[in-house]
């Protein structure tokens, strides 16, 4: 708050919630004077004028606004509180985890796909938390800067990914890197998901090189769409509405995919951003919320506690689906899933991060805090999911015994996730703005990072790319 528009109370001046010695103090002011405020009669006795109730009062340390303690943050008194939920940097290393051994064995995880619905949850609700810090933290939102950031953190690695793709399709004769440049050019320009949606029949090799990038390509079209969204909502009405229009948001791609259902439509509802948006939204909602309520409100306590009480559950349910549901296939494509489905499985994955959020030391969070997982899950997850699929089709093509496939597989895309990452991202990421994610020099505010979730990665086969 600018010190400038703070005023102190002095005698006379009673502020509702204060201690009558705290009413009845206040600073000198040069020449022995203190600073009085112009009363006014009303209904509840002698009060301050109209034109001092807009004005932040100081009383005993804490700041009033029309009687009321002013808790800042512009409605969303918690967003600048945000700090980095190690809780939620582990579940993304088991999501990733599970999109991995999905690609490499499906029949062990038949619905290890569902990784990536958690990580649109997980990418909704850290993107959403960055804009609301950023808005209570200055009143408006720099989108220019936002945008970069996202180019920063996401584009020069899969360029890299692109760009070895390209060399290999042009120097050998592997089979699996045959027509690589229609992958390339699409994944490059985050255009994968509109051509796979496009396709009610099997999936096209032309972009199974690089098909896992379609997920990328749905969060980098909601990202268009949903920070400009959120800021105008912002600068136009409250907080409150804030909340139900992205309430309101979330419902709609429901509807939308009870309009598009047909079996032939899978593809069209599995790959597109309008019928998907409700996973990312989800977390989006999660963010608004948590941001609205106060560390004092009994809400967010009430929050906090069922969400505690229900991340367990919730967890069960989504190791249930990966282990037993097979989501992808023309055999798993079910009205039920593709319509309320997905919402279901948004609304577990936001479950389990409230607890995380709000929970820091209950045991969920203690065990998905375990620092080999927060360090996967913030520096290596978004490599791995670059990697791991690309260098199983190289894998493969060379030949290697189809017992040492997955290890060899494995412990080749952490070696590019790594180089990747000390090579490429956190170079760039490290000349970035101080005022990007992470800790903020001038307030000491950290957020969470917006690490890029993964996306579900492409099978060995072709057919299992769903």
């Amino acid at each position: 708050m600018d010190s400038t528009r703070t005023t102190e109370a002095t005698a006379g001046t009673a502020v509702p919630g204060a201690t009558e010695e705290e009413s009845a103090s206040g600073p000198d002011r040069p020449g022995g004077s203190t600073l009085q405020l112009p009363q006014r009669a009303g209904r509840e006795g002698v009060r301050p004028s109209l034109a001092w109730d807009l004005i932040p009062v100081r009383v005993g340390g804490r700041l009033y606004r029309e009687g009321r303690p002013d808790r800042g943050g512009r409605g969303f008194p918690s967003a600048l509180r945000g700090r980095r939920v190690r809780g939620v940097d582990g579940l993304r290393a088991v999501a990733v985890a599970l999109v991995m051994v999905y690609h490499l064995e499906p029949d062990l995880l038949p619905g290890g796909s569902l990784g990536v619905d958690v990580f649109f949850t997980i990418s909704g609700f850290v993107i959403t938390r960055l804009l609301l810090a950023e808005f209570a933290r200055t009143g408006d939102v720099a989108l220019r800067g936002f945008y970069w950031r996202r180019w920063l953190r996401l584009v020069p690695a899969l360029l890299a990914v692109c760009a070895v793709c390209a060399v290999l399709a042009l120097t050998t004769r592997l089979p699996g890197f045959d027509n690589a440049w229609a992958a390339v050019v699409l994944s490059a320009t985050f255009l994968m998901n509109i051509v796979r949606a496009a396709q009610p029949g099997a999936y096209s090799s032309d972009t199974s090189l690089l098909s896992h990038t379609w997920s990328l390509s749905v969060e980098e079209q909601f990202y268009l769409l949903w920070p400009p969204i959120l800021l105008l909502l912002l600068r136009r009405v409250g907080a409150r509405t804030v909340l139900l229009c992205t309430a309101a948001l979330c419902l709609l791609p429901l509807v939308w995919r009870f309009v598009l259902w047909s079996p032939s439509a899978a593809h069209r509802i599995y790959n597109g951003m309008d019928t998907r948006a409700d996973q990312l939204l989800v977390g989006a909602l999660l963010a608004v919320v948590v941001a609205r309520l106060h560390s004092e409100d009994r809400r967010l306590a009430a929050l906090a506690r069922w969400s505690g009480r229900l991340a367990w559950p919730a967890l069960a349910v989504l190791a249930l689906i990966v282990w037993q549901v097979p989501l992808t296939g023309s055999g798993a494509w079910s009205m039920p899933w593709y319509t309320v489905g997905f919402l279901v499985a948004a609304v577990l994955s936001a479950t389990v991060v409230a607890a995380l959020e709000l929970r820091p030391r209950a045991r969920m969070s203690r065990m998905l805090s375990l620092a080999p997982l927060v360090w996967i899950g913030q520096n290596l997850s978004y490599g791995l999911y670059l990697w791991h699929y690309p260098i199983g089709r190289l894998i493969s093509d060379l030949g290697v015994d189809a017992a040492w496939h997955g290890p060899a597989t494995v412990a080749a895309s952490f070696a590019a996730a790594l180089a990747s990452h000390y090579l490429v991202e956190r170079p760039l990421t490290r000349r970035r703005k101080p005022d990007g994610p992470g800790v903020t020099p001038s307030r000491g505010v950290t957020v969470a990072s917006s690490g890029a979730a993964p996306g579900r990665a492409a099978s060995r086969r072709p057919e299992n790319c769903r």
